[in-house]
């Protein structure tokens, strides 16, 4: 084979790779042009980490959003608000604040920032004025999981029992095990810290109750889905919307980035 033969296969391999990686990152990247935001920020709750949202951030990415999820220290709310805000100040906007579980009493005072068109609840507290996770929690009977929270040393942890029992039930057992060797402890306090000024107020929302959750009530859920006047759905899953049923989170978020009337 000629040298100049050699040349014109090599030239013509590296235009087929560059045409086939431009192909890629277009397929990746593409996002409906009527979306009114495309940047969202995640937000996990108790007893748990960013890595939580590992099925959602990849679905998301797919169809183009900029992604970032939080971790938060889980030692105050003050201290999880102040993490978000963070998030939000780097992030160009406009952008969409979504929570899990605990998660959501930390966006709905971080979502008051100007840069947040909504708010999506995840299976997650969405409390009033003065209305704390233990005051919300008081409303309904207690759930299963009550039985399996520890203390020690002002933070609260779950049994292994109580993860995979209540906590993931409807997960693989591999799962629920790398959840329960995971899990991050959460500041007691957290809990009965009431809320100030809610972003839910004057911002749209979104809410998935989870039918099967045995962490927060699915009667709380649709009470407080109902109190925010949220677009609301209920997914047949446990307490971890995220992880049980991805793709229906994901649903949700386009739906709340597209706006509402």
């Amino acid at each position: 084979m000629s040298g100049l033969t050699k040349l014109t296969k090599l030239l013509s391999l590296l235009s087929l790779t560059t045409m086939l990686s431009l192909a890629l990152h277009s397929a990746h990247a593409q996002v409906d042009d009527s979306l009114k935001t495309k940047d969202v920020i995640l937000v996990h709750g108790a007893w748990a980490d960013g890595s939580s949202w590992s099925k959602v951030i990849p679905l998301l990415e797919k169809k183009g959003f900029h992604v970032t999820a939080v971790q938060l220290p889980l030692t105050s709310i003050a201290d999880d608000v102040a993490t978000v805000k963070r998030a939000i100040a780097l992030d160009p906007g406009p952008v969409l604040l979504v929570a899990h579980s605990y998660g959501g009493i930390v966006i709905t005072e971080a979502g008051n920032d100007p840069k947040v068109t909504g708010l999506v609840y995840v299976s997650a507290y969405a409390p009033d004025a003065g209305q704390s996770a233990l005051s919300l929690n008081a409303l309904v009977p207690v759930t299963p999981v009550g039985a399996e929270i520890r203390q020690n040393a002002g933070f609260l942890s779950l049994t292994p029992e109580g993860i995979i029992n209540d906590f993931a039930q409807d997960l693989p057992i591999w799962e629920r095990q790398n959840l329960v060797v995971t899990q991050g402890p959460v500041a007691g306090v957290a809990f009965g810290t009431p809320a100030t000024t809610p972003a839910w107020k004057t911002k749209p929302s979104w809410y998935m109750i989870a039918s099967e959750d045995r962490v927060i009530s699915p009667q709380l859920e649709a009470m407080m889905a109902q109190t925010i006047n949220a677009a609301t759905v209920t997914v047949h899953s446990s307490h971890v919307i995220m992880l049980s049923k991805p793709e229906a989170v994901v649903e949700v978020i386009t739906h709340a980035a597209h706006g509402r009337d």
